[in-house]
């Protein structure tokens, strides 16, 4: 199946979102393919209401921690939060923009959207290459009532530097020892099995094209794509398929009062009703920006879409960061943003 053509624009021009530029003010940033489904609607009905336009560089995470290092963007976009010492380091602050979900995603005959079971341990073992087959026994073990062909397994994994790969690999990680001995959680790893492709939009392309594929991309991405998403079990045991309500309920257990530097991954969290690839996407700017201007803008982009695009958000099954937590952000920037004189930038 064919990616809508914003999708394949970005697969193919490496932009995933480019907002016409018409206003010397115009925000720049870059990074993370998880989020871009939401911003896109945003930096849309953004620009209609403010003339002020977002040109967004969907490169994956890792890209856009290094262009906003090479202060090449007004902010970076990363699924993978940085520690309070990289932070520092690099003059930065970063912020919680959205909570949303990674799902695996397959690409089986006869299969429909929430018809395969998989847990943890059998994703982790799919993926270590150990588990080669779609009628393994260790696939029909969690789906004993589904008609399971021989299909060969062809595992999909992200090639560039991407924060949803830090949530998925994390969440193997907790779910299987050797796969954290081995491999282990990065936003780049060295894949033992498998094809790489850029993006979210890669992965969702590649898999719509294979079949027996297995990959991973964010729900979004998923949907848009009309793509077969697996049902999975969560840390409590229950069985559940992705959905907004199964991202709110793992992002409920999200302290942020108490993460310092707003430091948290929202992987396999507690819950019956918690999906258990849950993550949220973080922002990344100077303390002390070199221009200032278009740094209030970026704030000014993020004020709005905190208190107007909840619903946007919501529609594309994306969470929205709840007022307190919003109040807590906003805090951050008075404290933490200065101006070229050192006064706060966020009044």
């Amino acid at each position: 199946m064919k990616a809508p053509k914003t999708i394949w624009r970005s697969l193919v021009a490496g932009a995933a979102l480019s907002v016409p530029a018409a206003f010397a003010a115009d925000i720049s940033g870059a990074g993370a393919t998880f989020p871009y489904p939401i911003y896109s609607k945003w930096a849309a009905a953004y620009k209609d209401k403010s003339g002020i336009g977002l040109n967004y560089q969907s490169i994956g995470s890792g890209g856009g921690i290094k262009q906003i290092k090479a202060k090449t963007v007004t902010f970076g976009a990363s699924d993978k939060p940085l520690e309070a010492k990289e932070l520092d380091e690099a003059g930065l602050t970063q912020f919680p923009a959205i909570v949303g979900g990674v799902v695996p995603v397959i690409n089986l005959k006869g299969i429909h959207p929430g018809d395969l079971v998989l847990d943890g341990p059998t994703v982790a073992d799919i993926f270590l290459g150990k588990v080669k087959a779609w009628n393994d026994p260790e696939i029909k073990k969690l789906n004993p009532k589904l008609a399971l062909p021989s299909t060969l397994v062809a595992v999909v994994h992200r090639s560039d530097g991407s924060g949803t790969s830090f949530l998925f690999t994390s969440y193997l990680s907790q779910n299987s020892p050797e796969w954290k001995d081995k491999v282990g959680a990065a936003t780049a790893v060295d894949w033992p099995t498998g094809v790489g492709a850029k993006g979210n939009e890669g992965v969702a392309a590649i898999a719509s094209q294979t079949d027996g594929a297995i990959g991973y991309v964010e729900y979004a991405y998923a949907k848009q794509n009309k793509m077969t998403f697996t049902s999975m079990v969560n840390k409590d045991g229950k069985i559940l398929a992705p959905s907004i309500e199964a991202f709110q309920a793992a992002a409920a257990n999200a302290d942020w009062a108490h993460a310092p530097a707003f430091y948290l991954v929202l992987t396999n969290q507690p819950g019956a009703a918690s999906w258990p690839i849950t993550g949220a996407s973080f922002i990344l700017v100077y303390k002390k920006s070199d221009d200032a201007a278009a740094e209030l803008e970026a704030l000014k982009f993020y004020d709005w879409a905190f208190k107007n695009g909840q619903k946007l958000a919501s529609d594309l099954d994306y969470v929205p960061l709840p007022a307190s937590v919003v109040d807590l952000i906003e805090a951050s920037w008075k404290a933490n943003i200065a101006d070229a004189s050192g006064s706060p930038l966020w009044k």
